[in-house]
């Protein structure tokens, strides 16, 4: 928007470099360029400001395809005003002297005149897609066909006005048909999602039957071993035993040939030793002979009391000594 001073009987005009000013005065044209600063009479002059930057103009057409589904298109139109001086030819771009805006909508208008050629191209385009190939085309070759169509269009040319291009943010079809046409790609990412999930499952099945069979073969190797171990223990306690048994033998025998050789040397001293008091007794027996029987007498009481236990009083009554005496009387007259 063009910036205007007021001062009396006059006004100064500046613009940015992104506007183009036509100024007439008295129907003839006094300053025609874009970033222009100017003084000028409120009262005799026309002014017309026309922005030559780029622009964009979002819209939905709304459209039906060949299989008579209605489709909704996100456009995107860049254009630009080329000509200025066409420009305000055929639409108002008249300013305020005073306030510098503009005093009709121009720019709405604009709006409007692409808005329409806009969704007549994209319905144009339309009419011969399916609304799956609109849908799954991503735009493409729709968007090449609004660009032609609006850079062909003689309306825009005799406007002064540039399309730079269209592009297409999005084709929707009505709720129901697009949840229709997502059906086919939902169940082909469920299917890829099932079969995820059941390889991830027959991995885990075929991991845990590895893993079985490596516990199965752990258990009939320790079992094995196991067998192994108590077969060989049994063979060393056979082994044991009969080491046991071998040395119990060996050691009954010689306990055996101990037992025999001392009752072979008791019997043998016992004989020596019979065979000694035997000798002696026949040699003393032998010295007894021819003895009288006074002496022998003598000698038995001797030998007898000399195992008799010691006495320490003696009582001798006549009874005793009679009895001896008679004894002794009896001996000697025998």
């Amino acid at each position: 928007m063009a910036t205007i001073k007021r001062y009396p009987f006059a006004r100064h005009l500046r613009t940015a470099p992104t506007s183009h000013v036509l100024h007439l005065h008295a129907g003839r044209l006094r300053h025609d360029g874009a970033g222009l600063a100017f003084w000028f009479r409120p009262l005799s002059a026309v002014i017309s400001e026309i922005p030559v930057d780029d622009r964009e103009l979002p819209l939905v057409a709304h459209a039906r395809t060949a299989d008579f589904q209605d489709v909704a298109v996100q456009v995107t139109v860049s254009f630009r005003f080329e000509d200025p001086a066409l420009v305000a030819g055929r639409l108002d771009f008249a300013i305020d002297p005073d306030t510098g805006r503009w005093t009709g909508n121009p720019l709405e208008q604009v709006a409007h005149l692409l808005s329409e050629l806009a969704t007549g191209q994209v319905m144009d385009a339309l009419a011969g897609m399916t609304v799956l190939e609109a849908v799954t085309s991503g735009g493409g070759a729709l968007r090449r066909l609004v660009t032609e169509g609006l850079l062909a269009d003689e309306r825009l040319a005799s406007t002064g006005i540039q399309v730079l291009g269209a592009r297409i943010g999005s084709v929707r079809a009505e709720a129901d048909m697009e949840r229709f046409l997502q059906t086919p790609a939902r169940e082909q990412a469920q299917g890829e999602a099932d079969k995820s999930t059941f390889q991830r499952r027959a991995l885990a099945v075929e991991r845990e039957r590895a893993i079985a069979e490596n516990e199965l073969a752990n258990r009939i190797e320790l079992a094995l071993r196991e067998q192994q171990l108590v077969t060989q223990d049994g063979a060393n306690a056979r082994t044991r035993a009969g080491e046991a048994a071998a040395a119990a033998l060996i050691e009954a025998n010689a306990a055996a040939e101990r037992q025999g050789l001392l009752a072979e040397a008791n019997a043998h001293s016992t004989r020596i030793v019979g065979e000694a008091e035997g000798a002696a007794e026949a040699a003393r027996l032998a010295a007894y002979a021819g003895v009288d029987r006074e002496v022998l007498a003598a000698l038995a009481m001797r030998e007898l009391a000399g195992n008799l236990p010691s006495i320490g009083n003696l009582t001798v009554t006549p009874d005793l000594v009679t009895g001896a005496l008679a004894g002794l009387v009896g001996t000697k007259g025998a």
